[in-house]
């Protein structure tokens, strides 16, 4: 009998489950769909990306409008940077009489993490949004149809040339940034301490290891990725006329911006396990 009234007990369970009582919420079903969409736009590219024909010379223009357009915005924010995150490290090592280290800090703190953080951030406001606009605004105008009938593989020309170019251009900008952070750090020292611009930069460098500019690479180019991915698959799959081109454009900037916040724990994660292994062994 008490098998009996379990087994009644599991089918009016199934019976439920089936009725639609336990389905997960909008909010949740909607997230899901999207990184679903998300991980078939990513396995397309992977898939098209060796595939003819090459647009080299697309490739090269988007590289030239994003490196023009984002880099006088990396110029003020890593140099003021620089100068904020000194002034702040400074009332903390004065407390244990260890400003010296100061030079030393602020090397590992913009190289290991500052530099890209700031380019990665800037790259989603600037260049994610431009991209999620622009090709909103040929998806609902139509244009993206129009190439496909005229035999131009939209994916390939529009896609595959705006994500490479980011993965070229986000490092570059990396390094724009660090050096202009580190400048602005050195003028903070410089005005305080009176330390030599030679003295600085040894000190600087005198505690980064090679495994410290390879995570800073590494970071950088899977920021390019995200940022380029994720601002063409917001402008593709863009609906609803305008205003559609406007929420393509924020989420593309939203969406970004918290990729890169999650790379960024995901490589310190990484580059931590790594270090131990290096100097464990």
């Amino acid at each position: 009998m008490q098998e009996t009234f379990a087994q009644e007990e599991q089918l009016d369970n199934q019976a439920e489950s089936t009725s639609g009582k336990f389905t997960l919420p909008n909010g949740v079903q909607d997230f899901l769909l999207e990184m679903a969409g998300v991980y078939k736009f990513i396995a397309r590219f992977f898939k098209d990306v060796f595939r003819p024909p090459y647009e080299f010379k697309e490739v090269l223009n988007q590289c030239y409008i994003i490196g023009y357009k984002t880099l006088p915005l990396i110029i003020f924010t890593g140099y003021i940077g620089g100068i904020v995150f000194t002034r702040q490290s400074r009332p903390s090592l004065e407390s244990f009489g260890a400003v010296s280290w100061l030079p030393s800090l602020v090397g590992v703190g913009i190289i290991r993490s500052l530099g890209p953080l700031i380019a990665g951030l800037i790259g989603a406001g600037k260049i994610a949004s431009n991209i999620g606009a622009e090709l909103g605004s040929m998806k609902v105008t139509e244009q993206i149809d129009a190439m496909e009938v005229s035999g131009t593989n939209p994916f390939t020309y529009l896609v595959i040339t705006r994500v490479l170019a980011c993965m070229f251009m986000i490092p570059l900008l990396v390094i724009f940034t660090d050096t202009l952070a580190m400048l602005g750090g050195f003028t903070s020292i410089y005005f305080n301490e009176g330390t030599s611009f030679t003295l600085y930069w040894a000190e600087a460098f005198s505690v980064l290891k090679m495994e410290d500019i390879f995570a800073s690479t590494l970071k950088s180019l899977l920021f390019g990725f995200a940022i380029g991915i994720i601002g063409c698959y917001k402008g593709f799959t863009s609906k609803k006329g305008t205003v559609g081109v406007g929420k393509a454009a924020n989420s593309a900037v939203v969406l970004s911006m918290f990729m890169i916040f999650v790379i960024d724990l995901i490589t310190l994660q990484i580059m931590t396990f790594v270090r131990t292994l290096i100097y464990t062994v």
